[in-house]
């Protein structure tokens, strides 16, 4: 398993569209998920361990999020051949158990994840209202194991700072996690 961090943020770059198929049966698109002080666009898995060591805290923090007129969507961009966990099955049975109040998406060709630069999950994409990026950084301090209950809750607070205000942070600490996998291209 190759852990990697993401790029910084690239402030006020677009968001990119995209349709895809929700676990709910639904095609989405970056308008059905826009919310109205911004987008929190996020690339997660079934099977990798920084993405569940921070789920339930995830669910916590889009929900309150969601609150302050910032909606989230997450897709899953790997290849599920490789991983069955992470299979459409999966991520329904996922999004089921855990109570995702977000749309979780299928991106089978990965054109999605390409067309935006993810490279590992989580891998967060925080936008404004204009849907401009606003932030790409870490969600806590969690790594492979869940980061102790007290910690900086990094997405939120930079989230709830482009709600008030349009922008995000200037500092920022990268994510981390598995690098995505990506189809063999023959």
């Amino acid at each position: 398993m190759v852990s990697l961090e993401t790029p910084v943020c690239e402030f006020d770059k677009a968001a990119v569209e995209f349709s895809l198929p929700g676990v709910d049966g639904k095609n989405w698109n970056l308008a059905d998920c826009a919310g109205e002080k911004g987008l929190l666009v996020m690339f997660i898995c079934n099977h990798c361990p920084y993405v569940k060591a921070i789920r339930e805290r995830l669910v916590r923090d889009t929900t309150a999020l969601k609150e302050l007129g910032i909606n989230t969507v997450a897709i899953m961009s790997n290849d599920p051949t490789e991983y069955e966990e992470d299979s459409f099955d999966n991520m329904k049975k996922i999004a089921r158990d855990y109570q995702f109040s977000f749309p979780y998406l299928l991106d089978e060709s990965q054109q999605v994840a390409k067309a935006y630069g993810a490279v590992c999950t989580p891998d967060f994409f925080g936008y404004n209202a204009d849907l401009k990026l606003q932030y790409r950084g870490r969600f806590d301090a969690s790594r492979k194991e869940t980061a102790a209950d007290d910690v900086r809750r990094d997405l939120f607070e930079s989230m709830s700072e482009v709600a008030r205000t349009g922008n995000g942070p200037a500092e920022q600490i990268p994510s981390m996690g598995c690098s995505i996998k990506w189809k063999n291209e023959d």
